[in-house]
């Protein structure tokens, strides 16, 4: 992985860390979408490539927003989870989604997206707070299942 020149301005630390196409995305689909693995981001709407995916998620993780977990050391049982640092760039991600949906015409919506709008606009704090409580649940219970799931292998 190419080594970027340190940055003292922290807008461009930013764009450095998130500003390609993909991460913001990928982070998106992590903490909005729930996906965790692999092949969930591949089959995203965007239809990302595979060597770009992999690349992307290898800088996530390195920059600490992401972490893999790898509870067999299968690539099926890979997943990618949220840091704390990953999880603060929901405002980011909430600002992007309300700059853009004024201009999006309703009719190519679907009604979750629809729900997502209406929810974004009217609080846009609470709707922040909700979605961030609601990953560290799916977090934490994807978490606890993997150390399940680990312990049935190692018993079995």
């Amino acid at each position: 992985m190419k080594t970027l020149p340190k940055r003292t301005c922290a807008i461009a630390l930013t764009i450095q860390i998130l500003g390609d196409k993909w991460s913001l995305l990928i982070l998106r689909d992590i903490i909005l979408h729930k996906k965790s693995r692999f092949k969930e981001f591949r089959n995203s709407k965007e239809k990302i490539a595979t060597n770009v995916l992999t690349n992307r998620l290898k800088t996530l993780v390195s920059e600490g927003l992401i972490s893999k977990l790898d509870p067999t050391g299968t690539k099926k049982s890979t997943r990618y989870l949220a840091t704390d640092k990953g999880i603060s760039s929901l405002p980011i991600i909430i600002e992007m989604y309300l700059f853009s949906i004024q201009t999006i015409d309703e009719s190519v919506l679907d009604e979750s997206q629809i729900n997502i709008k209406k929810q974004a606009l009217s609080n846009r704090q609470l709707f922040e707070e909700t979605k961030i409580n609601e990953y560290y649940k799916f977090s934490n219970q994807l978490k606890e299942d993997l150390i399940m799931s680990k312990l049935l292998v190692e018993v079995s």
